[in-house]
């Protein structure tokens, strides 16, 4: 027996009905935002710079550019979730209404992993 057209959902309803990818859309957003403390840890961790420098190097970036870092996590979150959106072929407001909880979820992902890595980073500063 032949498979008609009607039997395969097509490629568009299947992407559609897939979530929003939300853990790793949120942990990059977090990721990002809190590189500044987190890039000088992974150099001391992996032995390229000393937990001295590493320290300052992490403090002189959180106390200078946290702004920066933050606006750049919420920027990729931002740009994550309209490429994912779009496809699903659901980047509009009424998508968006449809994905509410997901795209709350991103919010609350993201700043957990935030915080998460900041605690982390801020416990390993004080062995430094």
């Amino acid at each position: 027996m032949q498979k008609t057209q009607r039997d395969e959902p097509s490629a568009g309803r299947r992407q559609r009905d897939r979530p929003l990818p939300v853990w790793r859309i949120g942990m990059a957003g977090g990721l990002v935002g809190i590189l500044c403390c987190v890039g000088p840890t992974v150099l001391a961790l992996l032995g390229v710079v000393s937990a001295g420098t590493a320290f300052v190097w992490a403090t002189d970036l959180y106390d200078g550019y946290r702004r920066w870092f933050r606006l750049a996590g919420l920027a990729v979150v931002v740009v994550l979730v309209c490429v994912a959106l779009r496809r699903r072929n659901q980047c509009s407001l009424a998508g968006a209404r449809t994905a509410r909880r997901r795209l709350v979820a991103v919010i609350v992902i993201a700043a957990a992993t935030y915080l998460f890595l900041y605690g982390v980073t801020t416990w390993l500063g004080t062995l430094a």
